[in-house]
């Protein structure tokens, strides 16, 4: 059982008899005579825990998707529930969406406001506001100014386009929960000055800043339900959704990659092998492996961390010593450090390295990569889980549907 299968059909692995993870990552490892890297999906992480977090947070009326508009359509998504995202859109896609009933677009800017209203006029935007925690952390940031509202406003008035709602991203790498308190706070005010000016504003986005940690989800939770309470309440009439992708995708992916190559820089620099190591001159290791920033860690040319994974070596034991380590993508390619600096044991070449909450850091791979330099991705799910999923009624894609049970311990 290797996992290639041709498209749109996947393997979903019905785990046993307290199979674990590393139990499949065993089994995949040693089938792997290639030696490509490849991917875990735990389903019942990626699709049963949405109701999860709709319930925690108390989001209301959760029925809009901000995705890729083709692949949404084609997933029999109304249109109505489609917001079309992106600070800066192609006439094109504008087109696109008026022909295909998308009338809610995001926008933050006075270019692409025009654009909208001669494209789009029967579109409903969504203002793109900017947050503290957005200008702290980027030089780039999305979204206007609490000042620059007012003027968009104004100007949609001008252009006869109709807005109904204020969206805004606290971004995941931002640690202080408060971050919600002045971007809700900055919505209640657009949300006034919109109503000044005859706007009846419904929708609320809060963005989807939530790490993949639960105990920062409950931290959000704490902050944002009162406020929620305090400036939208239910009374309103105000849809509050989320974009909660990252925080369920994230403890979903684990990755598995090899070990294609290996140097040692000394420390000591009157050493010149590894037999003539001194006490101070503990090598540090170069890894090189069979996946990096083109493909699967692909998030972190766009800032996300990407932390130290595990050792899958059976022969390592506890004692064993640490060295220090940095981590490369295949390619010669600056950009290709995965992780600039980590504790390893000594590896070898043909060692396994697994990271597990991959879900945010690009596993797609990018457009550029071919069908056969993609690593194959195995769904994996209990059969407790799978039986209670069919049960409530919760259905997987129907191009899912090649299955093939492991069981181990027989």
């Amino acid at each position: 059982m290797k996992g290639f299968v041709d498209a749109p059909n996947y393997f979903i692995e019905l785990l046993e008899l307290g199979t674990t993870l590393d139990d499949v990552i065993d089994n995949h490892v040693y089938e792997q005579n290639l030696f490509l890297s490849f991917s875990l999906i735990d389903l019942i992480l990626f699709s049963c825990l949405l109701l999860a977090l709709v319930l925690s947070v108390q989001i209301r009326n959760v029925n809009y998707f901000q995705a890729e508009t083709t692949l949404v359509l084609n997933h029999d998504v109304s249109p109505e529930n489609i917001i079309l995202s992106g600070v800066c859109k192609q006439l094109s896609l504008i087109k696109h969406a008026a022909k295909t009933g998308i009338n809610y677009l995001v926008c933050e800017n006075e270019a692409e406001l025009r654009k909208i209203a001669r494209a789009h006029p029967e579109a409903k935007l969504l203002l793109q506001v900017s947050t503290e925690a957005q200008v702290e952390e980027a030089s780039l940031t999305i979204g206007c100014s609490l000042k620059s509202c007012r003027h968009l406003l104004e100007m949609a008035k001008e252009l006869s386009v109709n807005v109904v709602g204020v969206t805004f991203q606290v971004p995941a790498s931002c640690r202080d929960p408060q971050a919600y308190t002045h971007a809700l706070s900055d919505a209640r005010c657009i949300f006034d000055m919109a109503k000044e000016l005859g706007f009846d504003m419904k929708i609320l986005d809060i963005g989807g800043g939530f790490s993949g940690s639960e105990f920062q989800l409950k931290q959000v939770h704490s902050i944002v339900r009162p406020l929620l309470e305090a400036y939208f309440p239910s009374a309103s009439g105000v849809s509050v959704i989320a974009e909660p992708g990252h925080f369920f995708a994230f403890s979903s992916f684990t990755l598995a990659v090899n070990v294609i190559g290996k140097k040692a820089v000394y420390q000591d620099l009157h050493c010149s092998t590894h037999d003539e190591l001194t006490p101070n001159g503990a090598p540090e290791f170069v890894y090189y492996m069979n996946d990096g920033v083109y493909g699967s860690f692909m998030g972190k040319l766009f800032g996300n961390v990407i932390t130290t994974p595990s050792v899958h070596k059976m022969s390592l034991t506890l004692d064993e010593p640490v060295f220090s380590s940095s981590l490369w993508g295949p390619s010669c390619d600056p950009l290709e450090q995965v992780v600039e600096h980590c504790l390893l044991p000594e590896l070898a070449v043909g060692d396994w390295l697994i990271f597990s909450n991959m879900g945010s850091s690009g596993q797609e791979g990018p457009a550029t990569l071919s069908d056969t330099d993609q690593p194959p991705v195995y769904y994996t799910i209990s059969t407790d889980d799978w039986f209670e999923m069919q049960e409530a009624g919760i259905s997987l894609d129907d191009t899912m549907k090649n299955l093939s049970l492991v069981q181990y311990g027989l």
